[in-house]
């Protein structure tokens, strides 16, 4: 056996011992060790194996994989572009804290710095992106290098997932391999030492689960405050949001909720941050204190209410990473608090202020809910669409850029009857990478899933639509929402009139793709949704295997419909019934 065959198959049969399931490959001569020992490793059931093309796109397929499962996923390239071509997935990785492991094959020592092909500098290639680096040392045929690999694996499966901290997030490993790099066709299986990991398949490191090491404030648990909201932004697992919404229904506090995580929220308030944007009704019913779960990163709205110099801000967060941009944040709590606190604000609300509060919600669903819906075909009517008929125990990735907004000002979660799991990549809210993220989505959720995205996003990754004859194949409806360009701009300060000049060209950027060619070029199902009752069907009724459906909007309408949206929410809550106004200091 040769020492890169050797490294090779130790490390993968290692990471199947500490449960990984997926691995990604791209293809590459430098990286064949390890592609012929996961190749091995998936015709022995004891992995799934995801081959793509595209390094960006298998980056973001791992991203996807982990997200949903929580369970680390390597992704194995060759050397050169291929690895830098994972750095938008490591970023997002990074700040979404989804646990993946990159295994890059590099050059052995002597071919750096000599102008050999496909060589450069990897070593922390990814900067402070990642939670641990390692560079093996070039294997060769001698004694005392299973221990050593074993146990760097073990240490990475730990980084990634978060232990001992909770901070999980990527990890990279850095592979110098020298030739051959193939296996030997008359190969022995001598070896130095033996190769073995311990007896019944036992790992070589025992983890365990991740606890939170982050410095939080003294105290029995979250205090019993009676004008409090509950905000929900982004969060690592999708299912924390079921925890943290079972707390506000203890105390009777209102949400407001982001549309990712579990969409059974309870008292969710309708339509988003919507009602944040009605600031006059907003000052006469201000909340003491704002408890934020997760990273808000949709509304300005919100960003104002947290800057309020009379509400105290608390945030509850599960590792020793939380979101504060504006340095607001006055009290910290471990996510372990929200266990011991159910019993302490049991019914602890202000009844008659939150009270106003669900009639607020209850007002903007009466006129705002009918505005959206009639708004067919839009951004808010299509996205809200889907969400209300998703079939029950859905996995759903929100889109960012105008997708993400819409539905959060569109949707009503109280609506929603069936068990939706939403994620998006929120991390740096890019679109890049989002059709391959969607992929691994769905390839790990096991059961239909679905994606909403604008159109551009769609174009930027169309490469994750590409699949080979042997690849897993996943259950997935993406839903485009076709505007013809970055429709988000016409909302921004870029979209005032008085820019309007150069607007179409720079910010606008139509492409006039035809969707429907760009699937049949990749082998996949199109559909034009020509009404709302055809989408509804298209969703409530998906077809296995992937498909696309399209939803083509006219986006020249989306700030004067933002506009007329938000002075109809202003409108409603004024009529609501008036209760009593904002607290007194004590």
């Amino acid at each position: 056996m040769n020492p890169s065959t050797a490294m090779a198959t130790v490390l993968v049969d290692e990471l199947v011992r500490l449960g990984i399931t997926d691995v990604v490959l791209a293809p590459g001569s430098r990286s064949a060790p390890l592609a012929y020992a996961v190749a091995r490793a998936d015709a022995a059931k004891k992995l799934r194996l995801h081959v793509r093309i595209d390094e960006r796109s298998a980056g973001f397929l791992a991203l996807g994989l982990a997200k949903i499962s929580r369970n680390p996923v390597p992704v194995i390239t060759t050397s050169g572009t291929a690895v830098a071509n994972l750095h938008p997935a490591v970023l997002e990785a990074h700040h979404a804290q989804v646990p993946m492991i990159v295994m890059s094959a590099d050059r052995p020592a002597e071919l750096r710095d000599t102008g050999a092909n496909q060589t450069t500098d990897q070593v922390k290639i990814f900067g402070q992106a990642t939670r641990w680096f390692h560079e093996f040392a070039t294997p060769a045929e001698r004694e005392g290098q299973n221990t050593v690999w074993r146990s760097v694996i073990g240490r990475a499966v730990a980084h990634a997932v978060g232990v001992p901290t909770g901070d999980a997030g990527p990890v990279h490993l850095n592979l110098p391999f020298r030739e051959p790099l193939t296996p030997e066709t008359s190969d022995d299986g001598t070896w130095p030492e033996s190769l073995e990991g311990r007896d019944r398949g036992r790992p070589w490191l025992q983890l365990r689960a991740p606890a939170s090491r982050v410095a939080v404030a003294d105290g029995p648990g979250i205090a019993p405050v009676p004008r409090t909201l509950v905000l929900m932004g982004d969060l690592p697992d999708p299912r924390m949001s079921a925890e943290i919404a079972e707390l506000a229904d203890a105390a009777g506090w209102p949400v407001i909720a982001e549309p990712f995580g579990d969409y059974h929220r309870g008292r969710a308030m309708p339509h988003g941050s919507l009602i944040l944007a009605c600031h006059d009704w907003l000052g006469e019913h201000l909340p003491e204190r704002v408890l934020v779960a997760g990273r808000m990163t949709l509304s300005r709205d919100v960003a104002l209410l947290l800057r309020n110099p009379e509400v105290t801000v608390e945030i509850v967060t599960g590792s020793n990473a939380w979101a504060d941009p504006s340095h607001v944040v006055q009290r910290v709590h471990e996510w372990a608090t929200i266990a011991r606190s159910h019993e302490l604000v049991s019914a602890c609300a202000d009844r008659r202020w939150a009270s106003a509060w669900r009639m607020a919600g209850h007002r903007l669903t009466q006129v705002v809910g009918p505005l959206v819906a009639e708004s067919w075909p839009s951004g808010m009517s299509a996205t809200s669409t889907v969400v209300q008929h998703l079939p029950a125990d859905s996995a759903l990735l929100v889109g960012s850029s105008n997708t993400a907004r819409d539905l959060d000002l569109g949707r009503n979660p109280q609506q929603i009857a069936r068990k939706v799991s939403a994620v998006g990549n929120r991390g740096l809210s890019g679109i890049d990478g989002l059709v391959s993220t969607a992929m691994g989505i769905a390839l790990a959720h096991g059961r239909p899933s679905f994606a909403l995205m604008g159109d551009l996003t769609f174009l930027h990754d169309s490469n994750g639509l590409l699949l080979g004859p042997g690849e897993p194949r996943p259950d997935l409806t993406i839903v485009v929402i076709n505007d013809n360009g970055g429709g988000i701009f016409g909302t921004l300060e870029q979209g005032r009139p008085e820019f309007a000049e150069h607007f179409e060209r720079v910010f606008g950027t139509p492409t006039g793709a035809d969707l429907e060619l760009v699937c049949q070029a990749h082998g996949v199902e199109y559909t034009r949704a020509t009404s709302r009752e055809h989408l509804i069907d298209l969703v409530s009724n998906p077809r296995p295997d992937v498909q696309v459906v399209e939803v083509t909007v006219d986006r020249s309408g989306e700030r004067l419909g933002r506009r007329n949206l938000v002075s109809a929410a202003i409108e409603a809550v004024a009529g609501a019934e008036e209760m009593p106004t904002r607290f007194e200091r004590r």
